[in-house]
């Protein structure tokens, strides 16, 4: 019985050590990764000849697919912020919307920057209007931030190409687009619900909360675009959202034609090509040098300049999520997967739930939303198999849970924390609950689509 359940005795030992030596010994998130990988195996059992060449499969399967993504997603991203267009967005949906619907105009333009921009990369951008409009119309900084954050938040969790949901597609081998196509489906009920609905909750739960006045000084100054500088409302949209137009039209079409592989005729394999993530996100970057460099009469070294700085924030958070895949790979390799498979034989248990509660209570122990995510995967793939489950949404379920309750141990909520100024509980009425709200109103919406899929 003992040796049966020694492989989830190791998963509890192992995110144990990774907590100790990310949280008492303040090691580097990436090397308390490869440590723990390590010891983990050799925990499981596995041969020691085996041992580093499971860890080198994991990194190298893992970034072998995202690193292209991750980085063109960074430059695009960076081009368009640096090329006026994100904060164009922003400006014409607030001044569409007026100071009275403010919330909503903030709700959508983060929706759609956070399609192409990270979720850092998105906070760093949009938290500087966020104070700029609360001065304007005289409200809480909260108020106007908590949409915003939700907007970044569910298009960071559920919409490729962000690193995670790329990450989970890939190790289950799910289609993107498919997964593209039910993460917009589900990514907008889930905004509004943790949007602007739980705005209004919000001020009765913690009203202190809406009294501070925030501080982004660490943020530095940030460039004031002036209107002739930036480009079209379209133009900034189109180039925002390129990427996720490529892969759905992909998708669509081989619904449509009920295409599984490579296309019937050569039309069908061009779409296809160009709808693949890593070819969508290519002409996306290539779009947004001519439309947020040459056309706004950005020289080309200003424009390698943006695309170079935007690979520097990114270099450790990739060898974070290769450092995950590493895990990963211990967990598939030492059989873990295989043990929780037979645990569940003839469970009537869904597997879209249990990969969201797997996915919840790594997030909850680990606290980084990726790592949680691809951890996951090395759990539940071996419960696929045996499944006629949509793999789709079971990246989403996935998804969902590795963004729940956010607490001490994620640099999120030390982050939110600091620039709107609240204290440890108010964050965790707000910051911590949104991000509940996030992943319990998702994984409902998934299980309400997999009736019918």
């Amino acid at each position: 019985m003992f040796g049966e359940i020694w492989p989830l005795i190791t998963v509890v030992i192992g995110i144990l050590i990774l907590l100790a030596l990310i949280i008492l010994l303040k090691l580097n998130t990436f090397i308390s990764l490869i440590i723990t990988s390590m010891i983990t195996a050799i925990l499981l059992g596995m041969p020691l000849d085996k041992v580093v060449e499971t860890v080198e499969k994991g990194m190298g399967s893992t970034l072998g697919h995202i690193a292209i993504i991750f980085g063109l997603g960074a430059i695009l991203g960076k081009l368009l912020s640096d090329g006026g267009g994100a904060t164009r967005i922003a400006d014409t949906l607030i001044n569409k919307f007026g100071e009275k619907n403010v919330q909503w105009a903030m709700v959508i333009a983060a929706f759609v920057i956070g399609i192409a921009l990270f979720f850092e990369v998105g906070l760093v951008l949009l938290i500087p209007l966020v104070f700029t409009l609360a001065k304007r119309t005289k409200v809480s900084p909260l108020k106007i931030g908590l949409p915003m954050i939700t907007a970044l938040s569910v298009t960071h969790g559920f919409l490729p190409p962000h690193p995670g949901p790329v990450v989970i597609a890939k190790e289950l081998h799910a289609n993107l687009g498919q997964v593209l196509l039910f993460g917009i489906i589900i990514a907008i009920p889930v905004t509004i619900i943790a949007g602007p609905l739980f705005g209004r909750i919000a001020p009765k739960l913690t009203p202190t909360a809406y009294t501070r006045e925030g501080d982004i000084s660490s943020l530095g100054a940030q460039r004031e675009f002036k209107p002739f500088e930036m480009p079209s409302f379209g133009i900034s949209v189109l180039t925002a959202t390129l990427p996720v137009i490529l892969m759905l039209i992909a998708t669509i079409v081989q619904l449509a034609t009920g295409s599984v592989d490579g296309g019937k005729n050569i039309i069908e394999k061009i779409i296809y090509f160009i709808g693949t993530a890593d070819t969508a996100m290519l002409i996306a970057v290539l779009f947004a040098m001519f439309t947020m460099g040459v056309k706004q009469g950005r020289k080309n070294k200003e424009i390698m300049t943006s695309v170079t700085e935007a690979i520097y924030p990114i270099g450790m958070m990739i060898l974070i999520i290769g450092g995950g895949g590493t895990f990963k790979q211990v967990l598939i390799d030492g059989g873990v997967g295989d043990t929780i498979a037979k645990m569940f034989e003839g469970s009537t248990m869904s597997p879209i739930l249990l990969a969201w509660i797997v996915a919840a209570v790594l997030r909850l122990a680990l606290g980084s939303a990726t790592v949680a995510a691809i951890s996951t995967t090395g759990i539940v793939l071996p419960l696929l198999q045996a499944s006629d489950v949509n793999v789709a949404l079971v990246v989403l379920a996935i998804g969902a849970g590795s963004v729940i309750c956010s607490h001490v141990n994620d640099a999120g909520f030390w982050m939110f924390k600091e620039y709107f100024g609240l204290t440890v509980k108010e964050t965790f009425l707000t910051w911590s609950l949104l991000e509940t709200v996030i992943s319990v109103s998702g994984i409902i919406f998934i299980l309400f689509i997999s009736l019918f899929v």
